[in-house]
């Protein structure tokens, strides 16, 4: 079953399930829920790891990595035909031959506004980052504040991977890039800290790391968004 190459996939790779669902997009417990699994979430998986053969992925035939990816050639692979990846955080064989993910820096202030982080919405970059190894990630921000300081301090940038915005799919504890609408119709986009709320499954708690900000309990019907921070860059000097 594709269920089982999946394990088998997650102990070659030598990382959680957590961790796999993080880097799929995939929804939490998902490999306990179901016993086989449809073309969208081979695409995720697909998408997130460039390097799994699809033949063996559907099917058991063939090496579980291509061989153009096990000797450092991106130029051709078998997978082309469903996604062109440009992005990779795996470790290959060659170390001269590592693909870094280019991800967007966007400006939040920009006229697309906060939406367009989380939507569909065209937004030129600034800017774009090259990081050896990181997470798959969707974009980059500046962090704008001191809500989440000493941990991150205002003009650190933070990449982000947008998730489901859906409460089931949460990692409560983690850091999430928060889009909320107020009741006033107001827009915020925030870092914080995404805690289970105890006013029921409908809640939840934003926390900041700096104490000198209180906890704040919001309706999830108010978030319109959320991108889990997987990274964050700090520049200490400016000459």
């Amino acid at each position: 079953m594709i269920i089982d190459r999946i394990l088998q996939l997650i102990k070659y790779k030598g990382i959680s399930r957590r961790k796999f669902y993080i880097e799929t997009g995939l929804s939490n417990g998902f490999l306990d829920k179901v016993k086989d699994i449809g073309a969208s979430k081979i695409k995720h998986i697909l998408n997130a790891y460039p390097e799994v053969n699809m033949e063996w992925l559907l099917t058991g035939n063939g090496d579980m990595i291509l061989n153009s990816y096990k000797f450092g050639d991106r130029t051709n692979t078998k997978n082309s035909s469903v996604h062109e990846p440009n992005t990779s955080t795996y470790k290959p064989e060659n170390k001269e031959a590592i693909q870094k993910q280019q991800v967007p820096l966007y400006n939040i202030q920009a006229p697309a506004g906060i939406a367009s982080l989380f939507q569909d919405a065209n937004q030129d970059p600034i800017d774009f980052i090259s990081i050896p190894y990181l997470p798959k990630c969707d974009g980059a921000i500046h962090v704008n504040g001191d809500s989440m300081h000493p941990l991150l301090k205002s003009g650190d940038i933070v990449m982000y991977k947008r998730m489901n915005n859906v409460i089931e799919n949460i990692f409560w504890g983690e850091m999430y890039l928060v889009y909320l609408i107020a009741d006033d119709l107001k827009e915020f986009v925030m870092i914080k800290w995404i805690q289970k709320s105890d006013k029921g499954d409908d809640w939840i708690k934003l926390v900041s790391e700096n104490p000198q900000y209180q906890p704040k309990e919001v309706s999830f019907t108010n978030i319109k968004g959320l991108a889990l921070v997987k990274a964050s860059i700090r520049i200490n000097a400016t000459y």
